[in-house]
């Protein structure tokens, strides 16, 4: 007899970030002494006769307003049909992005893991167990943190050190007062300057610059430092083909797209329009390990790489079962204050700055399933009230 789903349980949970805070828009996360954010997520449970649950953590709001419908679906459903259940879904969320599908999906690999007693990466075809790892810093600050390109050299450098084989700068954003192109563009030559010959460089605004001439003028300056990827610049969202195919005709620097857009078909129409030089996939924005892979072997079909967006276990399983991507993203990093890894890992697994080793690699899990465990007393006594349950 296959197995059957009986019980799918969502719980919303809250966690403390010291020292963090927003900017002038409330947008973006940076460094703010004394301050404490809460961020939220989601504990999902999918529960089987076989005694054996598939589990994950993470996710947000919107998202978890579709489960509603994925999740009443799936119950009396065969937890192993991944494939099947991915297309019924993205069906049944058309009209919507799809988010939905993505923690769902990964507590199913996580059920299939542990069912057939091996790490995900296992059942994807492993590649690598060791991933190369950049660091990928919070927001610029006005707080006394990263508030200089010289701060932003000085932790580059700290970075270095610690064995990073890569940093991405996010810049500074939150209000017109605050956004500075020059400041921007003194931050680059800054950080190459300092560690341009040891390290790969890349550059995220995360479509905070205002115009197209913004764009290309920080770009000009990535070409000068040599940088390795540019990312999401210009406040289109990410989404325009047309725009980013001219900004790379115009820079040497390798565009970095597809973060922004939702599903197979689009990030493949910006691979094939010569939109973007790298894809940007993720386990949870783009449908669960299932959607990330097929980025991930689309990418390859067009002779590109897929960089995997975010820290966490899922996104190192897709990864270790990848030739074609360079780094994992530590995030977001700080020199003054945590990363925003949720305090609900046990057992060892850590997306903190020190999980790096001095050879710059992190390990994939290498346990049944997601090869991770839950701290879900943690979550039980932090849930906000929101939790669901489908039977």
């Amino acid at each position: 007899m296959s197995p059957t789903i009986t019980k799918i349980e969502s719980r919303e949970f809250e966690y403390p970030l010291e020292d963090v805070g927003t900017d002038k828009h409330g947008f973006n996360l940076v460094y703010a002494p004394g301050e404490t954010t809460t961020r939220k997520l989601f504990g999902i449970q999918i529960h089987t006769d076989e005694g054996i649950t598939g589990e994950y953590v993470g996710g947000n709001s919107p998202a978890a307003a579709q489960y509603n419908i994925t999740a009443q679906y799936l119950i009396g459903k065969d937890p192993l049909k991944r494939e099947k259940h991915w297309s019924e879904c993205k069906r049944a969320l058309r009209k919507y992005d799809r988010m939905g599908i993505g923690p769902i999906d990964i507590a199913l690999w996580d059920f299939a893991g542990k069912y057939y007693d091996a790490p995900i990466h296992e059942l994807l075809g492993t590649y690598r167990e060791r991933i190369p790892t950049y660091a990928s810093t919070y927001h610029g600050d006005d707080a006394g943190g990263l508030d200089s390109p010289e701060a932003f050299a000085d932790f580059a450098e700290e970075c270095r050190d610690e064995g990073f084989g890569g940093f991405k700068i996010h810049g500074w954003g939150g209000g017109d007062d605050s956004r500075s192109l020059d400041r921007e563009v003194e931050a680059v030559h800054a950080v190459g300057e300092a560690v341009g010959d040891e390290m790969d460089l890349m550059h995220d605004p995360a479509c905070e610059l205002e115009t197209f001439a913004d764009a290309l003028e920080l770009g000009r300056a990535l070409d000068e430092q040599d940088f390795f990827w540019y990312e999401d610049p210009f406040r289109d969202g990410g989404i325009s083909q047309h725009a980013h195919k001219k900004l790379a005709q115009k820079l040497d620097t390798p565009i970095l797209q597809t973060e922004h857009i939702r599903g197979l078909e689009i990030k493949s129409d910006f691979a094939a329009s010569e939109a973007t030089d790298f894809l940007r996939a993720d386990p949870e924005y783009d449908a669960g390990i299932t959607g990330a892979i097929k980025v991930a072997r689309m990418a390859e079909a067009f002779g590109l790489d897929v960089e995997f967006h975010a820290p966490g276990p899922a996104q190192r399983h897709c990864i270790a079962a990848c030739r074609n991507s360079n780094y994992y993203e530590m995030a977001l990093v700080h020199p003054d204050c945590q990363n925003t890894q949720p305090p609900v890992y046990e057992g060892g697994y850590s997306d903190l700055m020190d999980a790096v080793d001095d050879d710059g690699t992190v390990s994939v899990p290498d346990g049944p399933g997601l090869g991770v465990e839950y701290d879900w007393d943690y979550i039980e006594d932090n849930t906000t009230g929101s939790v669901h349950v489908y039977e």
